[in-house]
């Protein structure tokens, strides 16, 4: 059976959610499946998805985090979303400088 392309990323990004966060059971209701049917997908695309988060740094939770992985994770989230708002900050300030009022 040949496989749809875009059917394999939108698969591949809910295994990927499903991996960072490790809760199946939200990532399948927002993608409308069963938990079945998104570990299935997890047992085809798990190597290639962790692979891919290995090459962007992103790391796991496993299915039942500890608190010390769990504020591991805040403190990334929180390290990168820092960066976002300083980046965000940077644009808004260059946009001002190239159109001024």
């Amino acid at each position: 059976m040949k496989k749809i392309e875009v059917i394999e990323d939108v698969k591949k990004k809910y295994v990927r959610m499903a991996l960072e966060t490790g809760n199946l059971s939200s990532i399948a209701r927002k993608a409308g499946i069963t938990r079945d049917t998104l570990r299935s997908w997890v047992k085809v695309y798990e190597d290639e998805i962790r692979e891919v988060m290995e090459q962007d740094g992103t790391t796991t939770l496993s299915e039942h985090p500890s608190k010390d992985e769990l504020m591991d994770k805040y403190e990334v989230a929180m390290k990168l979303l820092g960066e976002k708002e300083l980046e965000v900050a940077l644009l808004k300030n260059l946009l001002k400088k190239d159109n001024p009022r």
